[in-house]
């Protein structure tokens, strides 16, 4: 099996060319997740990033902060799961394959 060295370079770039597209994509995916009657929402974009909180102050009780850090740990996780969905359908094994042809010529 002969490889071209000049050819698998080049490659190779357009392979990290695809992903830093695909990063980018995943940058701008956005999902929320909300908890308590949507008392705590959380958003969070497809790097795993939050992006924002909103706390309603109804759920600010200063006697129950446990009851409130489960409302924000709950809203994260359906934000988490949320995005993960979107993550899957965004970066199909169609968008892989894609990459990995490049490899083949």
């Amino acid at each position: 099996m002969n490889i071209n060295p000049l050819e698998f370079v080049k490659n190779l770039q357009q392979m990290q060319d695809q992903m830093q597209g695909v990063q980018d994509k995943l940058k701008d995916l956005k999902a929320e997740g909300s908890a308590g009657g949507d008392l705590v929402k959380v958003v969070i974009n497809g790097k795993m990033e939050i992006e924002d909180i909103k706390i309603d102050p109804v759920a600010v009780d200063p006697r129950d902060v446990p009851m409130l850090e489960e409302l924000i740990l709950s809203a994260i996780e359906g934000a988490t799961g949320a995005i993960k969905e979107k993550i899957q359908k965004e970066v199909s094994t169609d968008t892989l394959s894609q990459m990995l042809s490049g490899l083949n010529t």
